[in-house]
């Protein structure tokens, strides 16, 4: 599927008095959607010891609502604030956004596109990748069928059995709802976000945040795959150069990665020296950015609920659910991006 950006997002004459809006393409896994409670937020951002790091995300005692940055992610939509991430939840695209609308003159939409549990080797998987080999193919097709046949023997059913046809349709199908959920939003800005009715827009940078299903049998295959990634995003969104940022694999935070993670984190960071990515795609470490409050806790969490309600919310995996973690890596992700965006005019 090929998506032309520039025809479906810019369809009006650009002028001096009326540059366009700057939209960044947020993707990904669960850790995208973003996992740090926003109660979680509301006591850190009024607690003595940590309010001076949220400081910036408020005024007059409430969370800052935009009116220069605005978010569109699955079924929600609105000016940037907190609770833009799972439900009830925020995560990375809030610092993200912040940094963009704080340098940008122009107007930033943001168009969060995650979903929990996908990995790159599959349903991101983008066409120039292709399929895996036949008897990948066939195992996996196999393993199938004997699931559901075993289910029909064991509540005397007969539900048909997947072809390989139908399986192969599952490959690809993130990056596929990916693209469609811009194009929507390209044809459709104008009536989701009715203050930036009129003016143009111009697709300015990508951000990745995704990795954890890939550790089981994919890991090796994640550097050529990320290739193959940002290529086809940037020639099915006819963008050649689109700036490109990867939060990488980090749940190990303090402690050494190791095995499957160290693997695809190395992976992501070998985008920095693909030739044809130097000085417009740029992936750096989110370890090292760990709540080392959040992560002494976290072995005792279940003997310390109420303390560990006040400074994490979730399991290793979604970097602890961690509001400081995930402000961090949102941080970090801007800086990497205005790296990589040309100067403002």
């Amino acid at each position: 599927m090929v998506l032309l950006i520039a025809a479906t997002m810019a369809a009006e004459p650009l002028t001096a008095a009326d540059k366009p809006v700057k939209v960044f393409i947020l993707a990904g896994q669960s850790n995208m959607e973003g996992k740090a409670p926003n109660t979680l937020l509301d006591y850190q951002a009024t607690d003595p010891k940590t309010k001076d790091q949220f400081a910036h995300l408020r005024k007059n005692d409430q969370w800052i609502v935009r009116d220069d940055v605005f978010i569109k992610f699955l079924d929600r939509k609105g000016p940037l604030t907190v609770g833009y991430g799972s439900p009830g939840r925020t995560g990375a695209e809030l610092e993200f956004g912040t940094a963009m609308g704080n340098h940008f003159e122009e107007p930033v939409l943001l168009i969060k596109t995650a979903w929990g549990g996908h990995s790159l080797y599959k349903l991101f998987r983008s066409p120039s990748a292709g399929y895996p080999a036949e008897e990948v193919l066939q195992k996996e097709l196999d393993q199938a069928q004997a699931k559901i046949r075993k289910n029909n023997e064991k509540n005397k059913k007969n539900d048909p059995l997947p072809t390989m046809e139908e399986m192969k349709k599952e490959y690809g199908s993130s990056y596929r709802n990916m693209l469609a959920e811009v194009k929507d939003v390209g044809d459709s800005y104008a009536t989701m976000f009715p203050e930036l009715q009129g003016k143009p827009l111009e697709l300015a940078g990508f951000v990745w945040f995704q990795g954890w299903n890939d550790q089981y049998g994919a890991e090796n295959e994640y550097a050529s795959n990320m290739k193959h990634f940002i290529q086809d995003v940037r020639m099915d969104l006819n963008a050649p150069k689109l700036p490109f940022v990867i939060a990488a694999m980090g749940q190990n935070g303090s402690k050494p990665a190791a095995g499957a993670m160290l693997t695809i984190r190395d992976a992501q960071l070998s985008m920095n020296d693909v030739p044809e990515f130097r000085g417009n795609v740029k992936a750096f470490r989110t370890d090292l950015l760990v709540d080392k409050a959040a992560e002494e806790l976290y072995p005792t969490w279940q003997k310390n609920f109420e303390q560990w309600k006040l400074v994490g919310g979730d399991r290793a995996y979604h970097y602890l659910g961690s509001a400081i973690w995930f402000n961090r890596i949102g941080k970090a992700m801007g800086e990497a991006m205005l790296e990589l965006v040309p100067p403002r005019q």
